[in-house]
């Protein structure tokens, strides 16, 4: 073999790496870290894979939990793209903290409170009243999780209907303080439970529970605000997916799911 030769057969095999190099290039799937609050698991769960199916090669992985665990872990550096939050105040700590850009958070959802009662439920609860009957075992999530904290600013409202009292006595049928929402819905469902405040979206998850429905004038609109991570990743294909949760498409979903649109 000539130089010549020998030259040409090697810059065709360069040229077939480099080819070869792009093309897988091309095709590298990208993974993008949601985290999100416990009770948008089902409607971020379609909504991801209809971002998946419009985006070739990209992967969304949730991480769903209590809003103010997942704000830990970001905290402690948990990889994440985007934190949807169930509440406003653990974004703005993340914010304040530099893992949020300022004015970066955008609402994109609301969402109220219900009770939910077992299927096979027999003891007579029928009213918001029946809560303080004594001997009711009653599960909430814990305070310092967004759905505990609405539900007792709730309660609070309940005061002005019901007596004064009226919050003491339904706290005092507390058996339980949950981690996050979901756990107060698998604690009703096995019948742990007499009844449990959730999110609305969380009783249209589970139709089979018997539900107490909590009036406007003594509910707590809860914002759900969505957010970049300034560490993210993959900041371009986040903000796609922000972007994709604020659309008529996913809203759609969303309210599906028992959300109420943002205001």
């Amino acid at each position: 073999m000539n130089m010549r030769h020998y030259f040409y057969l090697t810059l065709s095999l360069i040229l077939i790496a480099t080819g070869c190099s792009a093309a897988a290039s091309g095709s590298e799937t990208r993974t993008l870290n949601v985290f999100a609050a416990s009770s948008l698991t089902e409607a971020f769960t379609e909504i991801g894979k209809n971002f998946e199916a419009a985006n070739p090669n990209v992967t969304v992985t949730f991480n769903f939990a209590g809003s103010q665990t997942l704000k830990t872990q970001i905290e402690e550096g948990a990889p994440a793209d985007v934190f949807a939050s169930a509440n406003k105040p653990e974004l703005e700590s993340l914010i304040s903290s530099g893992f949020v850009a300022t004015d970066a958070a955008k609402i994109f959802l609301q969402n109220g409170l219900v009770v939910i009662l077992p299927s096979e439920s027999h003891i007579g609860l029928g009213k918001l009243q029946d809560l303080a009957r004594p001997g009711i075992k009653l599960v909430l999530a814990a305070e310092e999780v967004p759905v505990g904290r609405y539900t007792r600013q709730s309660l609070e409202l309940m005061n002005g209907q019901f007596g004064m009292d009226f919050k003491d006595r339904v706290l005092a049928n507390v058996v339980s303080n949950e981690d996050n929402v979901r756990q107060v819905v698998a604690k009703v469902q096995l019948g742990e439970a007499d009844a449990g405040i959730v999110y609305s979206s969380d009783a249209v998850a589970v139709p089979d529970l018997k539900r107490i429905d909590i009036p406007a004038g003594l509910n707590v609109s809860a914002e759900y605000p969505i957010a970049l991570l300034s560490r993210s990743a993959h900041k371009e294909l986040g903000t796609a997916f922000i972007d994709y949760v604020l659309s008529a498409e996913a809203q759609a979903v969303l309210q599906k799911w028992g959300f109420a649109p943002a205001e």
